[in-house]
């Protein structure tokens, strides 16, 4: 769980405009991990479950940020 902590700390010093970046790069990644996962299995299926985590840590961060709350 101390992982999460750390990732939501360096993710609330962000701005905007680089937390749009960030969550744009990491669902690319995603969608790229996701295809060669189909194709042939990946070594460790539980990064895909974490890096869609992380997008949802990313977005929730970002959404408070517009709304003015963080």
């Amino acid at each position: 769980m101390s992982n999460s902590k750390d990732f939501l700390a360096s993710v609330k010093s962000l701005g905007v405009d680089d937390l749009k970046a960030k969550i744009t790069e990491d669902e690319l990644r995603l969608r790229k991990l996701s295809f060669a996962h189909s194709v042939t299995p990946v070594e460790n299926p539980m990064t895909i479950r974490a890096l869609r985590k992380d997008i949802a840590r990313l977005k929730t961060v970002l959404r408070s940020k517009e709304l003015g709350l963080a």
